[in-house]
Formats: structure tokens, C-alpha cells, sequence
């Protein structure tokens, strides 16, 4: 059940996102192996990217991709957050009750391997569907591709089944490092906002309480801005849908 939460919580978080990686994608992949100058640049930041892909492809061409980038989450996150969660409960990321700095970097950077290894084709034809577009704003290799099926199909009889996993090797270490970064944070940061309410608030509803009636209401949203410039927005959706799910699921 922690894998199916940790892949449900990620997709969550992919339909608010994918516009993102539409954008990210194609300035990647503007300017390709071309000295800067040489190459007609559409694609200036990440807002005007935005607009551009709106006003040439139309709006849905910002979810470009979005049914593999969804299935790559819940794949990738469904395996990594659920080994997380498994570690995690069985004792391996705590020493003495408490969480571990160490061991749970180890558990996140383990739990990020096998994700991404896993779903390592999906994200590549994500990223084929995602470059496409009009010509006016091409940029990258034009793959063509019909749709998900019709790309692994292609990929497969043009490379191969090896060639379903090409960037993989890239992207294992990528994910093991953030994983381990992300998960041990999320868990240790977690740890001292439970001391912090134990040491001043009785529980969640004392906590509010005492806080609207001691500094008013507007207290609630100290930090709101900072927090969300801060705090990728992936990964903050991703982890409170995956927290919560367990949540709804231990607790019924």
C-alpha cells in the first residue's frame, strides 16, 4: 500500500507541474550543440517560454507529455517513497527512537535507485512528446510521435530494447542524491515540528488556538511567500499527498 500511496501522491503533484517541465524541456534543448549566437533563441525565460508555447501550440500543449509523465511518477515515486516508507517503519532510519541523520540519507539515496531505473523509458518519451511542436518554435529533434504506445514502439524498432533504457545511467544518481537530500530532510524536519507542538501546543487544534488568539489571525501565514519561493513546488505537493494518503489509509 506505500508504493501505491508514494505513486498516487507524486501524479498528484505531476498535473500541477508537467506545464513546468514542458518549459524546462524545451530551453534544455534550445540552442543544442550550437555556439550562442547561432541559433534563433525562442524561448528567452521561463515566463516568456510559457506564453510562447500558449500563443503557438495552444494552452493543452503546456501538458505535453502529461499521461507518461504521469504514469513516470507514479512508477518512479510509487517505489521510491514506498521503500522509503517500508525503511522507515521497520526501524532502519532511526536510531534510539529518533530519526537518524545518516541512515535515513542512506535509506532516501537507496529508495532513489530502483524508481528511476524502473521507469527510466517512460520519462524518455516524455521528454520526446514533450519537445514536439509547431515549427515556428522548434526546437531539438522533432520525434513525432503519436502518443505514448507509438513512441516506445518506435524507440523499441528503431534501438532496440536497450535503447528503451538510453539516460538512464544519468538519471540514477540524479534522483539517488535528491531522493536522499529530500527524503531525510522531509523526515527529520518532520521529527522537530512533532517536538516543537509536544514542547508548547497540547495538539493541532491548541496550537492554532493559542496562536490566532496570541498574535491574530494574519499569524497563520507568517512565511507563506518565503515558503513557496523556497521550497520546489514538486516536491512539496508530492510529499504532503504521500504523507496524507498514509495518513487516511493507517488511520481507516
Amino acid at each position: 500500500m506505500d508504493f501505491l500511496l508514494g505513486g498516487l501522491a507524486a501524479c498528484g503533484a505531476c498535473i500541477f507541474t508537467n506545464p513546468l517541465e514542458v518549459v524546462k524541456t524545451r530551453m534544455q534543448l534550445q540552442g543544442e550543440l550550437r555556439s550562442r549566437g547561432t541559433y534563433k533563441v525562442h524561448y528567452r525565460n521561463v515566463f516568456h517560454a510559457a506564453h510562447t508555447i500558449w500563443k503557438m501550440d495552444g494552452l493543452l500543449a503546456l501538458q505535453k507529455g502529461l499521461l507518461p509523465g504521469l504514469l513516470y511518477q507514479f512508477c518512479m515515486n510509487g517505489v521510491r517513497l514506498g521503500s522509503y516508507a517500508m525503511l522507515d517503519s521497520a526501524g532502519y532510519t532511526r536510531t534510539g527512537g529518533r530519526v537518524s541523520a545518516g541512515k535515513s540519507t542512506v535509506a532516501g539515496a537507496l529508495a532513489g535507485v530502483l524508481g528511476p531505473l524502473m521507469a527510466s523509458p517512460i520519462y524518455m518519451v516524455k521528454t520526446h512528446l514533450q519537445a514536439q511542436s509547431t515549427a515556428n518554435i522548434a526546437v531539438g529533434h522533432q520525434y513525432r510521435h503519436q502518443g505514448m504506445m507509438d513512441a516506445l514502439i518506435n524507440i523499441y524498432r528503431q534501438h532496440g530494447v536497450m535503447g528503451l533504457w538510453r539516460g538512464s545511467t544519468s538519471a540514477v544518481p540524479r534522483v539517488m542524491v535528491g531522493s536522499a537530500v529530500q527524503l531525510s530532510t522531509f523526515s527529520k524536519t518532520k521529527q522537530v515540528t512533532r517536538d516543537l507542538q509536544g514542547l508548547f501546543y497540547a495538539g493541532n487544534l491548541d496550537c492554532f488556538t493559542k496562536t490566532a488568539r496570541k498574535e491574530g489571525l494574519s499569524s497563520l501565514y507568517k512565511g507563506t511567500g518565503a515558503s513557496y519561493f523556497r521550497l520546489g513546488p514538486h516536491t512539496v505537493l508530492s510529499l504532503f499527498f504521500w504523507d496524507k494518503l498514509r495518513t487516511v489509509y493507517q488511520e481507516g
